[in-house]
């Protein structure tokens, strides 16, 4: 991988010893590396120099990684950026709390640096599959894969790049039921990081953003003991 094409990863992490460590890996794997050892800065330069994908530590001085999290995902220019979480905080709990924040990735204290590189090259690998050129227009909701856009009653929704592959793959395979597992292999495609509990996460987080009443979606619907269905509706 040549030096002037290098994707560039941002890490926030306080610790000298592990940023040190995982940048070095990172750089050997042919990454281009900032790192920050607080989230001062750190927005800006994300607006300044767009990272291909970001880790974050939880438990950082100033801002936390979840703080930083939450302006990402809330950004629409900075949302569809991918977001690994490396962190200490191993409880499921708190693994859940992070991808409802919409992270990409949950990393757990201590690792391998080559399971981060390992990990991070997956959840790039995620984003470059090609998708089929579709419009879905179902009510008030149009879903564009081609321009990676989801509108609803003509605003535009802003999604993290796995939301919305996960919604255009259910979108594109409409009166279908499809298992956890299923759209975990579909969506996720390396799924050894990942538990069906996470596609729930973000389920839930796709019908707050395009359905009226969360509580009673129009659009992407359960199946009990089953899965899950998106319906087109004329």
């Amino acid at each position: 991988m040549s030096q002037s094409v290098s994707p560039t990863i941002f890490i926030l992490e306080d610790d000298p010893d592990i940023a040190g460590l995982v940048k070095h890996h990172l750089q050997t794997a042919g990454f281009g590396v900032s790192w920050f050892p607080t989230s001062a800065g750190l927005m800006d330069e994300m607006h300044a120099r767009r990272p291909a994908l970001v880790i974050l530590d939880i438990m950082v001085p100033g801002n936390s990684g979840l703080d930083i999290a939450k302006a990402i995902r809330a950004n629409s220019a900075l949302a569809p950026i991918p977001i690994v979480f490396v962190t200490a905080r191993a409880a499921e709990s708190d693994r859940l709390r992070g991808f409802e924040l919409g992270a990409d990735d949950y990393i757990t204290k201590p690792f391998s640096p080559k399971e981060v590189v390992a990990r991070v090259k997956a959840v790039l690998r995620r984003f470059e599959q090609p998708m089929q050129k579709e419009i879905v227009k179902t009510g008030d909701l149009v879903i564009d894969t081609a321009a990676m856009r989801v509108t609803t009653r003509g605003e535009q929704v802003v999604t993290t790049a796995t939301e919305f592959r996960l919604i255009a793959f259910l979108a594109t395979h409409p009166g279908r039921v499809f298992t956890r597992k299923a759209l975990l292999d579909a969506v996720w495609h390396d799924t050894a990081f990942v538990t069906p509990r996470i596609v729930d996460v973000y389920i839930r987080r796709l019908r707050e953003k395009i359905e009226r009443d969360p509580e009673h979606p129009r659009h992407i619907h359960t199946v009990r003991g089953a899965g899950y269905m998106f319906e087109v509706r004329k």
